[in-house]
């Protein structure tokens, strides 16, 4: 019977299913890019909620003295590589610290004492 046939096996480098724009290539760039050193970035599309994760990172950088690069990442296979499905996230030193909701100031900073030291 066809329901209980072989199951075709999924090549195991990419992040979902038939995405054209996940090939080894590219998630080796993202692996690569994950592993960078400090960094504060924030990973979403770029809508609304996104910019004002950004906007509330900056502000609690700012509160900080702290002025690392922020980098908005907007490249779904990037975004894979760090294992977040739900945006907008926050990644300090390459760790999701964050991710899901858009964070106050204060929480942000809470988050980047607990995190830098």
């Amino acid at each position: 019977m066809a329901l209980f046939g072989k199951k075709k096996e999924q090549p195991a480098a990419s992040c979902c299913e038939g995405c054209a724009g996940c090939t080894p290539q590219n998630m080796e760039k993202a692996e690569a890019a994950k592993a960078e050193g400090p960094t504060v970035k924030i990973l979403g599309s770029g809508c609304a909620k996104c910019n004002a994760l950004e906007a509330s990172t900056k502000a609690a950088l700012e509160q900080l003295k702290m002025n690392p690069a922020i980098d908005h990442v907007t490249d779904f296979a990037k975004i894979a590589a760090y294992g977040v499905m739900t945006t907008p996230a926050l990644v300090v030193d390459g760790k999701v610290v964050s991710y899901g909701k858009v964070l106050k100031t204060d929480e942000v900073v809470t988050l980047l004492r607990k995190v830098r030291g």
